[in-house]
């Protein structure tokens, strides 16, 4: 795929969003939806710290070098950088997983409500479609123009259908009429802007709905709530220091990658848990089984 047009770009900028940006070949696609989920058949009963699941839902890019490799995608980079700027960081990758005919959703909701970034637009999220993002199988829906709003309140359901670490979602009401569906074919992906609202409704399908969405910062991104904080450099150069720099990962869940994997999970949890009354269950093998 060629870099983002111009106009693309604007698009992004007055929407909060873009899509469908065709990224994997067919072949490609296949390969890692098989890599995944060969992964899963391996490590699921294998003697981790955590449960396969939060691994595959947290920071994967952390453990898992199939996620590292999507993420630093030379196509995926390409329109990436037409957002950010040259130089780029991961600061997650995770695998959005929808079992078939399932009743997970994800509340409409604002990224960077929790993640101690402020209302930044030196961040986006690249979401790639592994499998159908239909209607059917639960995708996505983005609410044009809903960027350039603050970060809003959200209420903490801590629902065991919501997705979302804290079951969170927005305190308004959002129109049936206002939602865009964000379908999508395997191989294809979509942007979106950290202050967008979306979510996405449940699996009625008969297939898997798999997604890897990966969070994108330029070096001008700051931690504002928690101590310290991580990113994978994956193009240009970071003249800030902002974010301590970690390599991606040689093999499936290495001693060394798991370590740091543990390091990162205890500094991010004092953004992600702020002002929470319960907790959070981001890192909870209930929430992140899917």
């Amino acid at each position: 795929m060629p870099k983002l047009t111009d106009a693309q770009t604007r698009r992004y900028w007055k929407d909060g969003y873009l899509f469908p940006l065709d990224i994997l070949t067919p072949e490609e696609t296949i390969a890692a939806r098989a890599e995944l989920e060969q992964t899963e058949t391996d490590w699921l009963n294998a003697d981790l710290p955590l449960p396969l699941a939060t691994y595959k839902r947290v920071n994967a890019h952390v453990v898992m070098p199939l996620a590292a490799r999507l993420a630093q995608d030379p196509r995926v980079l390409d329109a990436v950088e037409a957002i950010l700027g040259p130089d780029l960081m991961v600061w997650s990758a995770e695998f959005f997983i929808k079992e078939p005919n399932s009743k997970h959703i994800v509340g409409m909701h604002q990224d960077l409500t929790y993640w101690g970034l402020g209302e930044t637009s030196d961040q986006v999220t690249a979401w790639i479609a592994l499998s159908p993002a239909t209607p059917e199988s639960g995708c996505m829906d983005f609410v044009a123009g809903s960027h350039k709003n603050p970060i809003l309140p959200h209420n903490d359901t801590f629902s065991d259908t919501n997705l979302l670490s804290r079951g969170q979602e927005i305190a308004v009401d959002v129109a049936e009429a206002d939602k865009t569906r964000i379908e999508l074919r395997p191989g294809q992906m979509s942007l979106h802007h950290g202050l967008t609202i979306h979510g996405s409704g449940a699996n009625i399908s008969n297939d898997r709905r798999i997604g890897c969405a990966i969070r994108y910062l330029n070096p001008n991104a700051r931690q504002e709530i928690a101590e310290r904080d991580y990113a994978m450099m994956v193009r240009g150069t970071d003249q800030t220091g902002n974010f301590a720099k970690i390599p991606a990962p040689s093999s499936l869940f290495s001693a060394e990658a798991l370590a740091l994997y543990q390091q990162i999970r205890m500094d991010q949890t004092k953004a992600l848990a702020q002002g929470a009354e319960k907790d959070v269950s981001l890192y909870q093998a209930h929430k992140a089984a899917s």
